[in-house]
C-alpha cells in the first residue's frame, strides 16, 4: 500500500474523523472558571500496513484568561509555576494558543482525506469540557473538533488492559513511563497518542479491523 493509500485509509478507519489526542493542564476542574495554563495535541497518521502512529505534537504555554481562577492545589499537582520567568517568556494567550494547534489540525483533516477531528483524550471528557469552554470563550467560529463526540483512553484501557490509571495503562502496553515528567501537557499528550495507537493497532492485528478487504476496495475503486 501507498503512502497517499494509507492516508486515505484513515479517513475509512473512523469514519472520516482524524483522531487528535489532546491533553490541557487547568487551574481546577471548572471549565467555565479556572485557566488553561497548557494545552498540547498530537495529531496521527497511518503507515502503509495501516497502523496508526504519532505525527506531530504542538504544545504552549497559556497565559490565564482575565478572571480566571487558578487553585493552589492545582499548581501543587502539576508543578507548574505561573511566576517562572521562562514560562512566562513563553506563555501565550488562550486564543493564540487554539489558534496554533487549530492551524495544524485542519491542515491534517484535509491531508488525510477526513472531514473533521475527533478528540482523543485519558478522562477525555474533561478536556474537551476545557477545550469547548475556550472556543466560546475566544469566539472561535471554525472549530476543528467535533464538539461531542471523542475517544476516551481510560475508558479503552480499562477494556484493553485492565487499566484506567495513564501510567499503569502504559506500562500495561509496554511503554515507558516517567512519572516525574507527568502532569506536563506535552508528555501526557505523547504518552496517550502511544497508549491509543497501540490500543488500535492492537485490535486490528487480532481482526478485529479488516484492513485486506479495505485496502482491495481501495485498489479496486
Amino acid at each position: 500500500m501507498s503512502e497517499a493509500m494509507a492516508r486515505e485509509l484513515m479517513a475509512q478507519r473512523f469514519r472520516s474523523f482524524l483522531p487528535v489526542v489532546v491533553d490541557l493542564e487547568t487551574g481546577g476542574f471548572n471549565a467555565q472558571g479556572d485557566a488553561i495554563l497548557e494545552i498540547a495535541a498530537v495529531t496521527l497518521t497511518m503507515d502503509p500496513e495501516g497502523n496508526l502512529l504519532p505525527d506531530a505534537t504542538y504544545a504552549y504555554h497559556v497565559t490565564p484568561f482575565a478572571g480566571a481562577n487558578v487553585e493552589q492545589s492545582a499548581l501543587d499537582f502539576t508543578g507548574i509555576r505561573l511566576d517562572d520567568p521562562l514560562r512566562q517568556q513563553v506563555a501565550i494567550s488562550e486564543a493564540e494558543a487554539l489558534g496554533e494547534i487549530f492551524r495544524p489540525v485542519r491542515k491534517a483533516i484535509k491531508s488525510h482525506g477526513c472531514t473533521r477531528a475527533v478528540l482523543v483524550g485519558h478522562n477525555a471528557a474533561f478536556d474537551h469540557g476545557f477545550l469547548n469552554a475556550a472556543v466560546a470563550r475566544c469566539g472561535i467560529k471554525r472549530n476543528p473538533f467535533h464538539p461531542f463526540s471523542s475517544f476516551d483512553t481510560a475508558s479503552l484501557a480499562g477494556l484493553v488492559y485492565g487499566q484506567t490509571v495513564l501510567a499503569r495503562a502504559c506500562r500495561a502496553a509496554g511503554i515507558e513511563f516517567d512519572n516525574s515528567a507527568a502532569h506536563s501537557a506535552r508528555y501526557d499528550t505523547e504518552r496517550t497518542a502511544e497508549l491509543f495507537c497501540a490500543m488500535v493497532n492492537r485490535y486490528k492485528d487480532l481482526g478485529g479491523w479488516d484492513l485486506a478487504q479495505r485496502e482491495q476496495g481501495m485498489e479496486e475503486a
